[in-house]
């Protein structure tokens, strides 16, 4: 079973667009109707859904590190600098965590792209 992903609304469609010719699950907020909320909703909406959401945004690395320090559970998170990873970087570097990771081993945590 592969990993289904969930794009907040700062990840560009190129990367989508990429993950989803090399087969990756991949879902965004603007599709789901969820584009307006805020990120702790949109968190929680990832993993209700069964997703790991991938981020651009800062703000859901504070949201997933206050969680971790709380023990208050999450999907998990994958966050990429938009200024310091290209959409190569972050297509190369997804398609590996979601074809290698399993739901679990991203529970309540964080990985960084580039990889």
């Amino acid at each position: 079973m592969s990993l289904a992903l969930y794009f907040d609304v700062h990840v560009r469609a190129a990367i989508a667009d990429g993950l989803r010719l090399r087969g990756v699950d991949v879902l965004t907020a603007q599709e789901d109707g969820a584009a307006e909320m805020e990120d702790p909703e949109l968190l929680d909406r990832a993993g209700v859904l069964g997703r790991v959401i991938f981020t651009q945004d800062q703000d859901f690395l504070r949201e997933a590190h206050r969680r971790q320090a709380v023990g208050e559970s999450f999907g998990g998170v994958v966050y990429s600098h938009q200024l310091h990873s290209t959409v190569g970087q972050c297509v190369n570097g997804l398609e590996l965590i979601a074809k290698i990771y399993e739901p679990e081993d991203m529970a309540n945590s964080v990985e960084y792209l580039p990889l």
